[in-house]
């Protein structure tokens, strides 16, 4: 069962009975998860910018954007237009894909991993997790980086009215968070 035939047949009869809801369509969903590398001042060599992307495009199966400072800050070394950042987002097939693949082969490979902490979900539903090491992915060989470098994941939940929402979402789909 992929994970949106989970949410269609699991998932949104335990929410419409957990907080209330009239209709399949009032209920929250998962709308985009967003993949985002932030290139340093220290990175600016263009071939770490290519492996930075050749990692981002081998995780998420499409290309990057590349972020461009909006304005410049000294003490930061950026100047207006510099690329500070890769970008991509996935919605539908793609983003349930990766969804499935972060849940089922990522996190059981991440060493020390205990669960996700509900402070990591926003007053708004969603989640974000950093990733010290791109190599918690199946796709990145320990080898194959010269330099290690990090990512974040956003989960972007639609229709949440709090956090207390998107965690119930996010648990239910198959989210480990810990008690505490």
């Amino acid at each position: 069962m992929t994970l949106k035939e989970h949410y269609e047949k699991h998932v949104i009869p335990a929410m419409k009975e957990q907080f209330g809801y009239k209709n399949n369509l009032a209920v929250p969903r998962i709308v985009k998860a967003m993949l985002n590398v932030g290139i340093s001042a220290s990175q600016k060599d263009p071939k770490v910018k290519e492996t930075i992307k050749d990692t981002i495009r081998t995780i998420s199966g499409q290309e990057p954007v590349e972020r461009s400072a909006k304005k410049s800050i000294s003490s930061f070394k950026i100047r207006k237009g510099q690329i500070v950042g890769m970008l991509v987002t996935l919605r539908g097939k793609r983003m349930y894909d990766f969804l499935d693949k972060l849940l089922h082969l990522t996190f059981p490979r991440m060493r020390d991993f205990r669960g996700l902490r509900k402070t990591m979900v926003d007053a708004h539903g969603n989640l974000t997790i950093g990733f010290r090491e791109a190599v918690a992915f199946p796709e990145i060989k320990a080898g194959d980086l010269e330099r290690q470098h990090g990512l974040e994941v956003t989960v972007v939940v639609g229709g949440a009215k709090g956090r207390e929402e998107g965690v119930a979402l996010l648990k239910l789909m198959g989210f480990p968070f810990t008690e505490k």
